[in-house]
């Protein structure tokens, strides 16, 4: 989650099955901090030759409208409706999420003026909260087949669609790893959190002084850092709704629960070598992408939306850029030192209240059009730039980051797992994790802070 990055792309698979009532107010994105709207980026050509999809030709002269709250392919799905109208006559509006607005509170307001859209890109949280109350069900429409590992559901619906997969890791830059070192790097030969280490002094010892780039930002140590802890609990989406519940309840005490010291063994590690050590909440965002491009760094723990920043500070397609997990551990079989973390962070809501009948044909019909036709399943990878979820898409992303966690997607090196928290998580405790980032705080009290966190919680 980068603010003012131009494109972010989503990665691997979640199935939630939860009470939309536990999360009812609440609001989480895993990459749903508004970016800059009017950022360019390179687009690829699309080929519009071949186009088999069958269009209801009664839909012809409907008109939608889509809000947006990934700002980042706003121009990207203006550029997507333009093409759908031309093709089905359907017209569909997009209509962006102010900046710094939550989804959550731009769609309640817009059902209680009575104008709902009748689509929504909502966060996970979002969807869960209003699904039983507001959405459409589309259980029973084609591409859940295409998506089965991507869905979320509630009590058993489907009442969203996957729009792309996005993951995070320890980004790596293989040329300056093998430059320092003077040898080929193999990044499936680093499994566990010693080896990580043993790694890291060895770059030491060939000059990068400090080889790690650690942001600062609360969304990042609050949310892509710490819910680590809930997320690798069984890598699934439910056992992280299980462990959150047992916090909550008092059930799991987080001072003995393995996966918390494991996840601070880690994060120990990246404080000690990282390049703003001498002051790590004077870290600069944009300067990390600068460090590991030219070498300074050789990782950088982000998600593949940090791509554009990359490529802002020189990086190309070509290049080896690609992820090594969040090593936790020393136990080579983890699944934890093996894979990395990756969902869906945005779902498309259909509306089911307000939106009549045709509305929701014409809604349904751009959602099929996706996933189905040619034209679609270019767009949403090459002008959307994002990874699709849909396993039908035979399109792969262009940058790297996208690319490896695409890859890994595909051969089962990433575990399906978010965490859906409340929405002041990641300030909240993401100001004690940078309290304790800073050293201001030890071990014992960023624990209890967030225990705390969770005893307050109903």
């Amino acid at each position: 989650m980068k603010r003012n990055v131009a494109a972010r792309v989503i990665a691997s698979g979640l199935s939630v099955v939860l009470a939309a009532t536990m999360l009812t107010g609440c609001r989480f994105g895993f990459a749903s901090d508004p970016d800059d709207p009017n950022e360019t980026v390179e687009e690829q050509p699309i080929d519009t030759s071949v186009d088999t999809f069958t269009y209801d030709l009664s839909l012809s002269g409907t008109s939608i409208t889509l809000l947006n709250s990934k700002a980042e392919i706003q121009v990207a799905l203006e550029e997507m409706s333009a093409v759908f109208e031309e093709k089905s006559g359907v017209h569909v509006e997009v209509m962006p999420v102010t900046d710094g607005d939550s989804p959550y509170t731009k769609v309640v307001s817009l059902y209680n003026s009575g104008n709902p859209p009748a689509l929504s890109i909502l966060d996970t949280t979002d969807v869960i909260a209003l699904a039983e109350e507001k959405a459409a069900d589309l259980t029973a429409e084609p591409w859940t087949a295409e998506a089965e590992d991507y869905l979320t559901r509630v009590n058993g619906k489907v009442y969203s669609f996957p729009l792309c997969i996005e993951g995070r890791g320890l980004i790596y830059n293989k040329k300056v790893i093998e430059d320092a070192l003077g040898e080929t790097f193999d990044p499936e030969s680093i499994t566990t959190l010693d080896e990580f280490t043993e790694l890291l002094d060895r770059l030491v010892e060939a000059g990068i002084e400090k080889p790690v780039s650690l942001a600062k930002e609360d969304w990042s140590l609050g949310a892509h850092h710490l819910q680590y802890v809930y997320e690798t609990y069984d890598g699934t989406s439910e056992g992280a709704a299980d462990v959150i519940d047992m916090i909550k309840n008092g059930k799991l005490d987080l001072e003995s629960y393995d996966r918390m010291d494991q996840f601070l063994d880690m994060f120990d590690v990246l404080k000690e070598y990282n390049v703003a050590k001498g002051d790590p909440l004077g870290a600069d965002y944009d300067e990390m992408a600068i460090d590991l491009a030219d070498g300074k760094t050789a990782f950088w723990f982000n998600g593949n939306w940090a791509w554009p920043n990359l490529s802002e500070a020189g990086a190309e397609n070509d290049d080896e850029y690609g992820f090594l997990p969040y090593f936790m551990n020393n136990d080579p079989e983890d699944f934890v030192n093996r894979q990395i973390q990756g969902s869906p962070s945005k779902q498309i809501m259909l509306d089911g209240q307000m939106a009549s009948e045709k509305e929701q044909a014409a809604a349904k019909e751009f959602l099929n059009w996706i996933v189905y036709s040619e034209i679609g399943q270019q767009m949403l990878v090459k002008t959307c730039n994002v990874i699709p979820p849909f396993k039908n898409n035979p399109y792969e992303p262009a940058d790297p980051l996208s690319r490896d966690i695409y890859e890994k997607v595909q051969a089962g090196e990433a575990f399906n797992s978010s965490a859906i928290v409340p929405n002041d998580h990641w300030s909240v405790l993401g100001a004690a994790m940078q309290k304790y980032l800073a050293g201001r705080s030890d071990r014992e009290e960023l624990i209890d802070t967030i225990q705390e966190y969770w005893d307050e919680q109903e």
